[in-house]
């Protein structure tokens, strides 16, 4: 089965295709903005590349955020239509976290596996795993001194594209591994999607927002 992924929540439009245990096609360029523009056309040509139409794809994976309102709201919206034009396709959101917690190996995970994600503003978005990489919070907004606490004294794991930004400060914490990256890899989204589909819990995308999108009054 083929299966295609992608992400444009973050600074990247990224999109990779799966098929029998392996990437067969592979996209990823990074941007701020316009990737919603680049989507769907480098879609096409990895399909094409591929010598298949869209009729071939079994499964679509889409990163749900938290990100871009923007981003988010343009991935998902592309995943909603490719089904309601093949109805029989399946269909599941992945979070951010949860693709950048597995890109952790088993050696490298901490007691807590903390993915911190970058909001371009003075917060981080969070979430929090265990070694097995069960959830232990939910994903939350959260500024740097708020975080700090729910650290301190235990064996931690960071990844994520906001590391780098939360590490400038001395953090005083235990580090047992950094992963820093600059948007997720689709393979891991694709291995989440399909354990899944393995666990019969795929899930319809739906946007994650951790806070409201950042909006002013028109200017005169």
């Amino acid at each position: 089965m083929y299966v295609l992924a992608f992400d444009t929540t973050a600074a990247q439009c990224a999109i990779a295709l799966h098929k029998d245990g392996r990437i067969v096609g592979r996209f990823c360029e990074y941007m701020d903005f316009g990737q919603s523009e680049v989507l769907i056309p480098q879609i096409r040509k990895m399909l094409s590349a591929e010598g298949i139409t869209f009729d071939a794809v079994g499964m679509v994976l889409v990163c749900v955020g938290p990100g871009s309102f923007t981003g988010v709201r343009a991935s998902i919206s592309a995943a909603r239509t490719f089904q309601l034009v093949r109805p029989g396709l399946l269909l599941d959101g992945v979070s951010a976290f949860e693709a950048y917690a597995l890109n952790l190996l088993p050696e490298e995970r901490g007691d807590v596996n903390a993915v911190l994600i970058e909001t371009k503003r003075d917060d981080f978005y969070l979430q929090l795993f265990d070694k097995e990489l069960q959830k232990l919070t939910p994903p939350q907004a959260l500024h740097y001194d708020d975080i700090i606490p729910l650290l301190r004294h235990k064996k931690i794991s960071l990844v994520g594209d906001g590391v780098e930004r939360f590490l400038a400060k001395n953090s005083g914490l235990s580090l047992h591994c950094i992963k820093m990256s600059e948007g997720i890899d689709l393979a891991d989204m694709i291995t989440a999607g399909l354990r899944h589909l393995a666990e019969g819990k795929l899930d319809y995308p739906k946007p994650l927002y951790l806070r409201a999108p950042d909006v002013g009054a028109p200017k005169l």
